[in-house]
């Protein structure tokens, strides 16, 4: 059996991922199983292992981030259908006024895009745009590219939303560094798109079209009064209550390293790692979520059900997806692509330069995987699966690993286009031509990506937390 370069089956599995997608028109679930056995193949190995440890690779991913992925689900359809993701729309609103109805939006869509999916979160979203338009008279394309901006800014870079988990897991990263990393790098990428949202806007200088875009009539038909919607501390509980406790967790843990066994801070943080296990905080915000559904909606216990049971549905080609890229990443460890790489920085740069090195690739990579393929999720799963095959101990990067997942969930972000869903739901539902699309939605997405990536970088040199 004759043996490849490890670079050369590399290029092979992402070759593979992307022809599936883009020319076979498979689904990604497919695409990245198939990959994962396409390099097993190639990769070193028993012949005998070489299938069955793909799926043993799969089955630990999954029973990595499946419970967490499964309950997100949950939570953003809970949040959906009680009202609790609008009353946090109303409150932005009502809290910076109409006047900064585009920072209300975008900071609506950078809290919802954490447990919610974005393209949900943008149909909620945009009959708010309108109805500013409306009164304004103004700031139409500036009001539905601030949500885009927040939106897709944590969707990309904070858990528990699918791709950010799985780059965790891909890189090893505790899911509460990732939360807090991630929340401080989307923040200011966010506040760019704004800005670059009111660029454009004066720019291109576009009214809402005379019908609206697409589902407008049905979803400001269905907008309920106030007192029909939860309070505002029970809606956005289910959001921040994982955030706080798993950030708090990965806090205590760190403060309590080297304390004495039998200190009250070991016994803090023994109680904090219970409670900020990220599959138990989201449990209880899943519980939140359903209890509040269930009593402002006064649905049965059978209605319930069949609401936990639709969004479980939508939920499992999402586990498997990721579980799938899991399964890429193993392989691509098997297939010694890290050593491989590791023998391209050697020479007098340095340890610190070849880990910079690998942060601009990660982003670089994920842009380019956006732009073939599509999605930001895949893109995501198998850049960081890739990287993650390439840096044999992390302590040699010279930053924190996570540095890299947020590099490469901001290229991922880049050149969202044609064939990819969220730029049809965009130009769709703000009632845009396909060419305004690329001016409006694929520059700031770009603008948003690249900045995300710059910031990642420049944290991973002046700070990089090791």
């Amino acid at each position: 059996m004759f043996d490849l370069h490890p670079l050369l089956i590399l290029v092979i599995g992402i070759l593979t991922i992307v022809a599936m997608i883009t020319l076979l028109r498979m689904n990604a679930f497919v695409a990245l199983i198939t990959s994962a056995i396409v390099v097993s193949l190639l990769a070193p190995g028993e012949p005998s292992e070489k299938i069955s440890r793909v799926a043993i690779a799969f089955g630990s991913t999954a029973g990595s981030i499946g419970i967490v992925i499964a309950l997100a689900v949950v939570i953003g359809k809970c949040m959906m259908d009680s009202g609790a993701a609008d009353r946090i729309v109303r409150g932005f609103v009502s809290l910076l006024g109409e006047k900064r109805g585009a920072a209300a939006l975008m900071a609506s869509g950078y809290i919802m895009g954490i447990p919610i999916f974005f393209d949900t979160v943008f149909y909620l979203l945009v009959p708010l745009a309108r109805s500013m338009h409306r009164r304004t008279k103004r700031h139409y394309l500036k009001y539905a590219m601030a949500i885009a901006a927040g939106g897709v800014v944590t969707h990309c870079l904070v858990p528990p939303t699918p791709g950010p988990l799985a780059m965790a897991e891909n890189l090893g990263i505790d899911v509460g560094v990732m939360i807090i990393a991630g929340a401080v790098i989307s923040l200011p990428a966010a506040i760019v798109g704004l800005l670059f949202c009111g660029w454009i806007d004066r720019r291109m200088n576009i009214q809402m079209p005379a019908t609206g875009g697409l589902g407008e009539d049905s979803a400001e038909q269905q907008a309920l009064a106030d007192h029909q919607l939860p309070a505002l501390l029970p809606s956005v509980l289910p959001i921040i209550l994982p955030v706080v406790l798993v950030s708090a967790n990965t806090i205590v843990s760190a403060i309590t390293k080297r304390a004495e066994a039998g200190s009250t801070l070991k016994w803090v943080a023994e109680i904090t790692a219970v409670l900020g296990n990220v599959n138990l905080a989201m449990l209880i915000s899943t519980a939140i979520a359903m209890w509040i559904l269930k009593t402002k909606r006064r649905l049965t216990n059978a209605q319930l059900a069949k609401v936990v049971e639709v969004s479980l549905q939508s939920g499992g080609i999402i586990i498997l997806i990721t579980a799938a890229g899991g399964a890429f990443g193993a392989m691509l460890k098997a297939a010694q692509i890290g050593p491989a790489v590791e023998t391209l920085f050697k020479g007098d740069a340095g340890q610190q330069a070849s880990g910079l090195m690998l942060l601009v690739i990660g982003a670089l990579t994920g842009a380019v995987i956006r732009i073939a393929q599509g999605s930001a999720t895949v893109a995501m799963i198998t850049t960081s699966a890739m990287i993650a095959a390439m840096v044999p101990k992390v302590t040699t990067l010279g930053y924190h690993p996570v540095y890299l997942a947020t590099a490469i969930g901001g290229g991922s972000m880049v050149c969202s286009w044609m064939n990819d869903s969220g730029f049809w739901i965009f130009v769709k539902m703000t009632g845009l031509t396909e060419a305004e699309g690329i001016k409006s939605w694929t520059a700031l997405l770009t603008v948003v990506g690249f900045t995300a990536a710059a910031i990642s970088l420049l944290l991973a040199a002046v700070f990089p937390l090791v």
